[in-house]
């Protein structure tokens, strides 16, 4: 089983500009907002590979926007 990082669908979100809802939002925040944004949901070892950050930054960023609403994570068998 594997947890695939996706989108919270506008519907779900509070705001309308989801990246509102960070303040400040570091650097990894955004490249790996702009990764999902452009190839849509990964896996979490996927983005590690496309970002090139570290594997610790990679679950702090996806930890710091599942809080603000702007991501989900689901559990795929594939």
């Amino acid at each position: 089983m594997s947890c695939v990082i996706v989108f919270v669908s506008a519907a779900e979100a509070p705001s309308n500009r989801s990246t509102d809802r960070i303040i400040h939002p570091p650097p990894s925040a955004q490249l790996v907002y702009r990764v999902l944004e452009a190839d849509g949901a990964l896996t979490q070892k996927d983005l590690i590979e496309r970002t090139t950050l570290s594997s610790w930054t990679v679950r702090y960023v996806i930890g710091r926007l599942r809080e603000a609403g702007i991501l989900s994570v689901r559990f795929s068998i594939l």
